[in-house]
Order: structure tokens, then C-alpha cells, then sequence
């Protein structure tokens, strides 16, 4: 066995160790940190598959754009539990 190969085992190894801690998370915040590194190392897995396009195409989507959609939502969430908290009124329009 080659060191490539444990290497490879090593990356599956830990992207069903991110998929089954994503669902397991209760807060939002480790769960969207966990998804990225999983989309992270699913794109080095497609480069270590000789699928370049693929990788680069994970590595921007899955952990660029989704990842920092989901972190401005859970600011925005954020944002708002805040101000409900401190007495600020805020209308169900914004809350949708």
C-alpha cells in the first residue's frame, strides 16, 4: 500500500466523519465550519482523482458560496435574536 492510498483512505475516513458530524451538530455556527471542510476535502479528493475541473468547482461552491451564504444567514439570524432580546421591536416582515 502506498502512501497515496493511505492518504486517500485518510480523506474518506474523515469526509464521512464530517458528513455524520453536520448532523449530529446542534449549533449552526460548527455545522456550517463542518460543512465547508467537508466540501473542502471532497475537492481534494476529486484533485486526487485527476478531475481538476470537478475540484475547483467544489472548493469555490460548496465551501466559498455556500459556505458564506450560510455564515451572512446565521448573522442575519443572529442579528435579529439580538434585537429581540433587548426589547428592539421588529416586524414579522423582517423575520421572513
Amino acid at each position: 500500500m502506498t502512501i497515496i492510498e493511505i492518504f486517500k483512505i485518510i480523506l474518506l475516513l474523515l469526509l464521512v466523519i464530517c458528513a455524520i458530524s453536520v448532523n449530529i451538530t446542534r449549533k449552526l455556527l460548527p455545522a456550517v465550519i463542518i460543512f465547508m471542510s467537508y466540501s473542502i476535502i471532497m475537492a481534494i479528493i476529486w484533485a486526487l482523482m485527476e478531475s481538476p475541473d470537478l475540484a475547483v468547482t467544489e472548493a469555490a461552491v460548496g465551501a466559498g458560496v455556500s459556505g458564506m451564504l450560510f455564515l451572512l444567514t446565521l448573522r442575519k439570524f443572529r442579528k435579529k435574536d439580538k434585537d429581540m432580546e433587548e426589547g428592539l421591536e421588529v416586524d414579522q416582515e423582517d423575520l421572513r
